[in-house]
């Protein structure tokens, strides 16, 4: 293949842009704040699911306590009705009065066993109140930690985007004129070399692979006409020469 000097050294030009181009591009997929949001989220999900967890512990010891207070005010209001009828000597039978006061020992102690059972609800309400609270914030704070990376994400992609967009608009000004056949090698060694297709041959060393030139291949460059495409023998890049290359 051939094509003229200064369309080889062009290449160079458009490499140099295309390189650009993807370290961006690279950038662009790799901020560590897209990392970072999906630790984030996957906190975020942890949390509320436990969150979900608290607030069904709490609502159902909320409904546990309301049936609890329920049962002692139903107990008390009884043990009172039932004092109050003696208190008024509306129960005159020995035998009925004796059998109240024995009932009203019962209540007693069925209050007794009631308020240590709504203590014991009302502990563990505080508890689970107390940890559905430390969820609850956990939640806040990462909400906002979310939203303060969001923006910082979003602010470095709109900078990356507007480089990005400054290199894609000089390169196809870059490649106007250059052959077709070219272009077609340049762009298929982009793809099978990690986006280098074209090299600098820089004193005696192939910009591409870095390797040096043997002696051998250096004579074959140096015998080669200028408007012939050479390619480095280790990599297969397209290797361009100037005044730089040491021949």
């Amino acid at each position: 293949m051939k094509a003229d000097p200064s369309a080889q050294v062009r290449l160079l030009e458009l490499q140099d842009l295309d390189s650009r181009a993807d370290q961006l591009r690279h950038q662009r997929r790799t901020l560590p704040e897209h990392a970072r949001l999906t630790e984030l989220t996957e906190a975020r999900r942890r949390v509320d699911g436990l969150a979900v967890d608290a607030r069904i512990e709490v609502d159902d010891l909320t409904a546990e306590q309301t049936k609890v207070d329920s049962d002692v005010e139903q107990v008390k209001t009884r043990r009172e009705r039932d004092q109050q009828r003696i208190d008024q000597g509306l129960i005159s039978n020995p035998k009925d009065i004796q059998r109240m006061q024995q009932e009203m020992v019962s209540l007693e102690r069925r209050i007794t066993s009631l308020e240590d059972e709504e203590l014991e609800v009302m502990a563990r309400l505080e508890d689970a109140q107390r940890t559905l609270d430390d969820l609850t914030r956990q939640l806040t704070e990462t909400d906002a930690q979310i939203a303060e990376v969001t923006q910082a994400r979003d602010a470095r992609l709109s900078e990356l985007d507007q480089s990005l967009g400054e290199v894609e608009a000089q390169r196809a000004p870059a490649a106007t004129g250059l052959p077709e056949d070219l272009m077609a090698l340049y762009d298929r060694l982009r793809e099978s070399k990690g986006g280098v297709g074209a090299a600098l041959l820089r004193a005696r060393r192939c910009e591409g692979c870095n390797l040096d030139l043997d002696n051998a291949e250096l004579a074959t460059i140096r015998s080669a006409a200028d408007d012939d495409v050479i390619r480095c023998e280790e990599c297969s890049r397209i290797l361009v020469r100037t005044s730089e290359s040491g021949l």
